[in-house]
């Protein structure tokens, strides 16, 4: 759920692309018919993120410090977690002030999914996107996150992990972030991202 990140990397783009970007976690299926164009282009460009990150040396290697037989959900944390690094890197920054009002304007005006109905307005109104850059908040966030999972909640019992690794997983982000930022930002209508986008559907 890191709508920051996410953000940024669509932030060049129009709102169409930038709000499908931000909903993609709601949205299941290859099938995106029901969405405009450039909302579809969104979605599938938050995957391609999303399955980039994945397999980045930086992710796979917090992935394997994190508690063994809590590692299949170490993911989602970290995905958190680095909207922490990025909204503490950020704070205060006329961009980011920018970015976040036209991401909360767009959040707020149009529905989003089923699977994020009732989390989006909950994440305007208390700030998450500012609030990340405090990292207890950001721990509270994953806890709550995990509340939301069937059976015991695991994300939350990875937060003391999180606490112990944080310099870690900041040099993590710092490897990280410079190399999706030059690879997957995109304003949904380069000829590159495009074709991608295209070869999936």
């Amino acid at each position: 759920m890191n709508f920051l990140a996410h953000a940024w990397l669509a932030s060049s783009g129009n709102d169409d692309f930038l709000y499908g970007n931000l909903v993609a976690d709601g949205v299941k299926g290859s099938d995106l018919s029901a969405w405009t164009s450039d909302v579809a282009h969104g979605i599938r460009h938050h995957r391609k993120v999303d399955a980039w990150v994945d397999q980045h040396p930086s992710v796979l290697g917090a992935k394997q410090r994190a508690p063994e037989g809590k590692r299949r959900y170490a993911g989602i944390a970290l995905d958190i977690v680095w909207d922490h690094f990025l909204a503490r890197d950020k704070a205060g920054r006329d961009e980011q002030q920018k970015l976040v009002t036209r991401c909360y304007d767009l959040l707020s005006s149009r529905s989003a999914p089923n699977r994020l109905e009732a989390m989006v307005p909950y994440l305007v109104e208390h700030d998450w996107l500012r609030n990340y850059a405090d990292f207890e908040f950001t721990c509270n966030a994953v806890a709550g996150l995990g509340r939301r999972l069937s059976g015991p909640n695991r994300l939350a019992e990875l937060i003391p992990w999180l606490h112990r690794d944080y310099a870690l997983l900041e040099a993590d982000f710092q490897s990280l972030w410079p190399a999706l930022s030059a690879t997957l930002s995109s304003s949904g209508r380069n000829a590159q991202c495009d074709k991608s986008q295209r070869e999936e559907s």
